[in-house]
């Protein structure tokens, strides 16, 4: 049996060197372009002819908008519309790669943690220059919640930083890991119905189906859990304490 996670190795496609600076196109960076290029198809032709009596593709990308719209609203107010945009743009970036990677003999661009760190090293460093920028030092209040003892206010202290500083760790690995085990266990079992015997394929080509529609689930979920912590962080320092 292949080894099943040879699907995440990065393969250069096309070598291209420039004065010195290797930019090769890769399996990756191949399918993170379609992944950018889908996305804005699908808007372009969904809203290009707005009528008042939406189509089908209109309906949708209307759908899709007021979903963020509300997840920005419940986790952050009506400041957060402003965040629309990027907000937007990484839940369906997240959602194209992930349903892209279940395509046969794709590539799954987030199950690489450097795809997933840069992600969340945007939406932190975002956060802290937001923080700064509407509250100056009054920022750093963030890091001793409202009401603490001052006899505990030092250990609280290390504490809320530490976890401030773990939040793109944990938000880059839970979206990286799910997408490699989800696609990892799918391997190993499409392999094994491959090996047994012709009557013991209707048994194991049924739980396939089911595990390729979890899969699907769980890219959807992911790149929901994503963006609502991404809001979730914005709100801690847009309305602190």
């Amino acid at each position: 049996m292949a080894n099943p996670l040879d699907q995440f190795k990065i393969k250069e496609i096309l070598h291209i060197e420039y004065y010195g600076y290797n930019l090769s196109i890769t399996n990756s960076s191949l399918f993170m372009f379609l992944s950018a290029a889908s996305i804005i198809c699908y808007l372009y032709v969904a809203t290009s002819k707005r009528e008042t009596i939406p189509g089908r593709l209109q309906i949708t990308s209307e759908l899709l908008y007021q979903f963020i719209l509300d997840m920005i609203k419940q986790n952050i107010g009506d400041e957060g519309k402003k965040f629309i945009p990027i907000i937007f743009s990484l839940f369906t970036f997240i959602l194209a790669c992930n349903l892209f990677g279940m395509v046969p003999y794709s590539f799954t661009v987030t199950s690489h943690l450097s795809v997933t760190l840069l992600l969340a090293m945007l939406i932190f460093c975002m956060v802290i220059i937001i923080g700064l920028s509407l509250h100056g030092l009054r920022f750093f209040a963030l890091f001793l919640p409202k009401g603490t003892p001052w006899w505990l206010a030092p250990l609280m202290v290390v504490i809320e930083l530490f976890t401030f500083l773990a939040r793109p760790i944990s938000l880059s690995l839970r979206l990286a890991a799910n997408m490699v085990a989800g696609h990892v266990l799918l391997k190993v079992v499409a392999s094994f119905a491959v090996s047994v015997i012709f009557y013991l394929k209707i048994f194991v080509i049924p739980f396939i189906i089911i595990l390729i529609g979890f899969e699907i689930f769980v890219a959807l979920l992911q790149a929901y859990i994503f963006s609502i912590l991404s809001c979730v962080y914005l709100n801690d320092v847009i309305n602190i304490h």
